[in-house]
């Protein structure tokens, strides 16, 4: 489906509804993706394994807490899952740096523009400047240093949440259920692909979304799994009709056991 004009920032205008990079272009600021030189000996923290679904209420999405770096664990704690506005959430896989970057541009992006225009930008139209935005960092992406995430909202026009994801380039894909990128991406898809249902209560989608996690934990080594020892656990959030949320943590520590127990 073709966007409607007001879906999209317009990145070229010099009206009053142009977006925060074309502020900072115009005064000779742009926000720069390209990369100089020779980057390969550069072994950034990648963020790994995140996760969206949809449930009765809106949408829940997750991420695990690790960052590696080739083979070694780089950090353990790593929060992957950012509110983008009020309404909805970014979920970051790739080089974490940029990645982190990239969110916060985006976040400054939509602010501004609800600013300007006094209202929010739909939801389709924010999913389709974030894919302007990482098509833009595609000559770093070409040099290794790839970021892709994943967007999940609540659409407050049609009362339901809604899922999209994306490729290195910049191209934007509907999801309708579910979706997962990053390293254990393709083992948390197959896990919430037996076990889906369009009916999960807010608590049943935290245990799947949680379980999804371990599952790609047990498959994949880049991916951590909960840490009860450290008390390490899932960052997941909710997207519903109240607006962004994130779950406590003593409720995902909850569903976390459980899922470490039902693997075991």
């Amino acid at each position: 489906m073709t966007p409607e004009a007001g879906d999209r920032l317009p990145l070229e205008s010099t009206t009053p509804a142009e977006s925060f990079s074309a502020l900072l272009r115009g005064r000779g600021v742009e926000p720069r993706w390209d990369v100089l030189g020779d980057v390969e000996s550069v072994d950034p923290p990648e963020a790994t394994t995140v996760l969206a679904l949809r449930y009765a209420g809106g949408v829940v999405v997750a991420g695990d807490r690790r960052a590696t770096a080739g083979n070694l664990i780089a950090h353990r704690r790593v929060q992957k899952v950012f509110p983008a506005d009020g309404f909805s959430a970014v979920a970051i896989s790739g080089v974490a740096g940029i990645a982190v970057e990239l969110t916060r541009l985006f976040q400054t992006e939509l602010e501004h523009y609800e600013k300007i225009e006094g209202r929010r930008l739909s939801l389709e139209g924010k999913a389709n400047h974030l894919a302007s935005m990482v098509r833009r960092q595609l000559p770093m992406a070409f040099q290794g240093l790839v970021v892709i995430p994943l967007f999940a909202g609540y659409d407050v026009e049609t009362s339901e949440g809604r899922l999209y994801s994306f490729d290195v380039v910049g191209g934007r894909y509907d999801e309708t259920d579910y979706t997962a990128t990053g390293s254990g991406g393709r083992d948390a898809r197959l896990y919430l692909r037996t076990v889906y249902r369009e009916d999960f209560t807010e608590d049943e989608v935290l245990a799947v979304a949680v379980a999804a996690l371990v599952a790609a934990a047990e498959e994949d080594t880049a991916t951590g799994g909960p840490d009860l020892k450290r008390g390490i656990f899932p960052n997941v959030v909710v997207v519903d009709e109240g607006g962004y949320r994130d779950i406590e943590e003593d409720r995902v520590a909850t569903a976390a056991r459980a899922a470490m127990e039902a693997s075991s």
